[in-house]
């Protein structure tokens, strides 16, 4: 593997840990991984899919596993650094250079390798927002049956542009001529924003 001087300066950063972080840097070197700079941190990628990073802090230094939730941690080392905010990424903490034992790091690492080669990852959680529709167009909807039929075969994207162009105006009288302006839209089955679109 191919060293990569930026993580040099990264250790030069770290006074405290460095000879640490050599350690673990030179761990790390000895397995398939690539090394490259991300975030200012070290990261060790296969495939371009970040698997490891190592890192210094004020009371200690450690790996962390960016999808370490799939590890099966048998020694029970690993942690989540930010409980119920971190869903895949798990830290392995160490507070001296002893405490490192290269055997039981590389079978952590391999784990991890093979994982992120299985396609073991945490997808972000992508909440879909809701659509509220306003009262002024709700009841428009609710008395326009071809209206209603129009709007619901939009897109989920096109309905919340049309709710929130309404629901942005202050007065009442903008509201109602937005409203006015976007019903002709709506029965032709066009989004508020198409023209501006290659849709």
């Amino acid at each position: 593997m191919q060293k990569i001087y930026a993580v040099e300066e990264y250790l030069e950063l770290h006074p405290k840990w460095a000879e640490a972080l050599t350690a673990l840097r030179n761990i790390l070197l000895k397995t398939e991984l690539v090394e490259t700079i991300k975030w200012s941190i070290p990261t060790y990628t296969v495939n371009n899919k970040n698997v490891i990073g190592i890192g210094a802090f004020k009371e200690y230094f450690g790996l962390w596993f960016f999808n370490g939730v799939f590890l099966k941690d048998k020694e029970q080392v690993l942690i989540n650094a930010q409980e119920g905010k971190t869903k895949g990424m798990r830290q392995w903490r160490f507070a001296a250079i002893s405490e490192l034992n290269e055997p039981l790091i590389l079978n952590y690492i391999k784990e991890a390798i093979d994982n992120q080669k299985q396609g073991l990852e945490v997808k972000p959680n992508r909440k879909k927002k809701a659509t509220v529709i306003p009262p002024i167009l709700q009841t428009e909807l609710d008395n326009q049956p071809d209206l209603k039929n129009g709007f619901a075969v939009l897109t989920p994207f096109k309905q919340r542009e049309y709710c929130e162009y309404i629901t942005t105006a202050k007065r009442d009288a903008t509201k109602q001529s937005r409203l006015e302006k976007i019903i002709p839209m709506i029965l032709q089955g066009i989004g508020l924003n198409d023209k501006y679109r290659n849709c």
